[in-house]
């Protein structure tokens, strides 16, 4: 989806809703209508104006759009199947699409059009924590209801716990201290006891930083740069000093908490000044696609710099993932990429708690989310099959594709890692798996 220049976005976000931000792009799925403004290229199924509206808040663009593309198109196939068996509520279920671009500020621009034009009861997104952050703190006061795939900035447990999300936040991916604590436990299984870190300065990077340092002390660890971290500025366009100060003191390791745009050009800078012979690199969630391998590129000798590098990410591995597999390859063909799997749950949720609660707005779905997430009710793993009980007045407990998403009071879930690995042909693969202990 095409860029928008800010000017240009404010100037028509202020005209349509009286706030100074900008609208992003909005797409349609089934029964496609698309216009060529630059401020909108929207995807909405049709229906009736007083059926459930969802929306999509997710980087098809900027520094996450890899994986981005990669879990965009879970929502309309989730909505295009509820369509299929019935709709909510008796009528169908209308989708709006917004890039967020990877950026707090469109993020928020993109959550007051889907709350305040658009009025969706309900939005999966986003991805980064901090479009997140930026993007709940307009959903809360709209009363919509938002469902991350993949912010997993501890901060947002946090906040829950202060009442500051009022029910109106939850998400399908674990937070990261429990990916610390797996990428923790990897560290040190595989003997390493002095590492550094280096993160993106934002709530990802920086929660998932105090979170490692903290367990992997607790392990008997030593952080060598625990008290002059390395964070960098996500809109930097080099990054020479930060490469040499995280692989100073020749640690046995380097903690490297990135997003692929920005962490590929660090990389590629650490090898580029000889630091990275010898250390091993431990990755995370936010650098796992297929192309970035690619993207850092290959040294002198012609093999992939990342080769050997190790790295964690949420996995999936629901009693639904089987079936929703299947339906990706019959569909789209090929298999679904990274965190597809939790937006597909993160819209399986939005749409089987308003048909809980018999009601199409945000107060309804935030009122019955947790409880057709983590109930007592029969277990389903189909989406029809759960609109259906729901529509006959029994009770659900619905098991994802991701994993079991049973929604706590906080919002979070628990779940399992999986260990990956660069090979030398520059490919990505899953050697091993992790349950945080």
């Amino acid at each position: 989806m095409p860029r928008i220049t800010t000017a240009l976005a404010l100037s028509v976000a202020t005209i349509a809703t009286g706030f100074l931000m900008a609208a992003c792009d909005n797409a349609n799925t089934s029964n496609t209508t698309s216009t060529t403004s630059p401020s909108a290229n929207s995807t909405s199924t049709s229906s009736s104006t007083d059926g459930l509206k969802i929306g999509t808040l997710l980087p098809t663009t900027g520094d996450l759009a890899s994986i981005g593309q990669q879990m965009v198109g879970s929502v309309p196939l989730l909505v295009d199947t509820v369509n299929a068996c019935g709709g909510v509520n008796g009528k169908n279920v209308t989708l709006v699409q917004v890039d967020d671009q990877t950026d707090p500020k469109a993020g928020a621009a993109g959550m007051t059009k889907l709350a305040t034009l658009d009025k969706v009861a309900g939005v999966v997104g986003s991805f980064a924590s901090s479009v997140s952050t930026a993007a709940v703190s307009v959903a809360v006061p709209n009363k919509v209801m938002i469902v991350s795939p993949g912010s997993t900035s501890p901060v947002f447990t946090d906040k829950a716990k202060k009442g500051d999300f009022k029910g109106f936040w939850a998400r399908t991916a674990p937070p990261d201290t429990y990916q610390a604590l797996a990428l923790a436990q990897l560290a040190n299984k595989k003997g390493f006891k002095r590492v550094s870190t280096v993160v993106i300065n934002n709530d990802y990077g920086v929660g998932f930083e105090k979170a490692f340092v903290e367990t992997f002390e607790k392990l008997g660890g030593t952080v060598v740069n625990k008290n002059n971290p390395v964070r960098y500025d996500p809109k930097a366009q080099t990054f020479d000093t930060e490469a040499a100060a995280a692989f100073a003191g020749k640690p046995d390791a380097v903690v490297a908490v990135l997003y692929a745009e920005t962490g590929s050009l660090l990389l590629k800078a650490a090898y580029q000044q000889g630091l990275t012979k010898g250390v091993q690199v431990l990755l995370t969630d936010g650098v796992k696609s297929p192309t970035f391998p690619e993207q850092v590129g290959k040294g002198s000798d012609g093999k992939f710099i990342l080769t050997g590098a190790l790295g964690t990410v949420p996995g999936s591995d629901g009693k639904a993932l089987e079936a929703f597999n299947k339906l990706w390859k019959e569909k789209k063909g090929g298999s679904p990429g990274e965190y597809a799997p939790q937006a597909w749950d993160a819209a399986a949720l939005l749409v089987l708690a308003a048909q809980a609660a018999k009601d199409n707005t945000g107060v309804g779905i935030s009122s019955k989310i947790r409880e057709v997430a983590a109930g007592s009710g029969t277990e389903v793993t189909d989406v029809c099959e759960g609109l259906k009980l729901l529509k006959e007045g029994k009770t659900i407990n619905y098991q994802g594709a991701s994993g079991n998403v049973d929604v706590d009071a906080n919002g979070d879930v628990l779940g399992v890692y999986d260990v990956w690995t660069v090979g030398d042909d520059g490919k990505i693969s899953v050697i091993d798996k992790v349950t945080p202990k």
